[in-house]
């Protein structure tokens, strides 16, 4: 099932939904002690393996974090070769003066925003609608 392509209708229908939580980026040379459950997203990089887990289970799992999340996925489902959506979205967080951070899985996009700043990007991305 292929996603939107027209940006004019993602942003339309963009729908930005906050996820309960705080989340983290941690790394690690290796995932075998952190169990698959506990990990939302995992990138390997050439330096070291990227893990986002809820902030309490780094807690647990004692990996170290500096930078504290909060969750907003877009509920459209936008195709991955759809053009302007990161850049639109990207360039109206940074206009308010909030940092994202992007991950695009198949069916929505997902943005990492400082915690203290989530209830403000959700009202900056609604603007994005019209």
């Amino acid at each position: 099932m292929e996603g939107e392509v027209n940006l004019k209708n993602i942003l339309k229908n963009l729908n930005p939904s906050l996820n309960e939580g705080r989340y983290v980026y941690c790394t690690v040379e290796n995932i075998d002690k952190i169990p698959l459950s506990k990990i939302l997203f995992l990138f390997k990089e050439i330096e070291s393996i990227t893990v986002v887990v809820k902030k309490e289970d780094a807690e647990e799992l004692n990996l170290g974090f500096s930078y504290v999340a909060s969750w907003i996925t877009l509920e459209v489902h936008s195709s991955l070769s759809a053009v302007g959506l990161t850049a639109k979205f990207s360039q109206a967080l940074s206009e308010a003066g909030i940092s994202c951070n992007v991950v695009a899985a198949y069916f929505h996009d997902h943005i990492f925003v400082d915690e203290k700043d989530a209830e403000k990007a959700i009202a900056v991305l609604n603007t994005l609608k019209s």
